[in-house]
């Protein structure tokens, strides 16, 4: 079984950076890529990034060049690093394990509770 954990949401102004983290613990062995997505209210939930157990990382147009990813395997935690942030990146952000199959992620019913993270104009 897999569990995650995120933080580091808050509250921040357009333009400012905020820095998400996803602690995981246990593990399944189909499981090989983590990701982020996230919700706002009213709107379906939104894929943002993945990023593979060697490092390869994925992004969302809407997020490319503004957000990084990344993981440090000897915490079992990867971070979104989120830069020139937009009021429309307002929503809450989940953790994901799943996997990748033939260059597409898929995810498994592996999810965080989610960390609000808030931007104002």
């Amino acid at each position: 079984q897999v569990q995650l954990v995120e933080s580091g949401g808050g509250l921040v102004q357009a333009g400012g950076s905020l820095r998400l983290s996803c602690a995981a613990s246990g593990s399944i062995s189909r499981v090989n890529a983590m990701a982020w997505y996230r919700q706002a209210p009213g709107k379906q939930r939104e894929y943002v990034a993945t990023i593979t157990s060697d490092g390869t990382t994925n992004y969302a147009g809407s997020v490319k060049g503004r957000f990084t990813l990344s993981r440090d395997n000897a915490k079992n935690t990867v971070y979104l690093q989120m830069n020139s942030l937009k009021p429309e990146d307002t929503a809450v952000y989940y953790c994901n394990a799943g996997f990748i199959r033939a260059g597409m992620y898929y995810t498994m019913d592996y999810w965080g509770k989610g960390t609000l993270v808030t931007v104002s104009s």
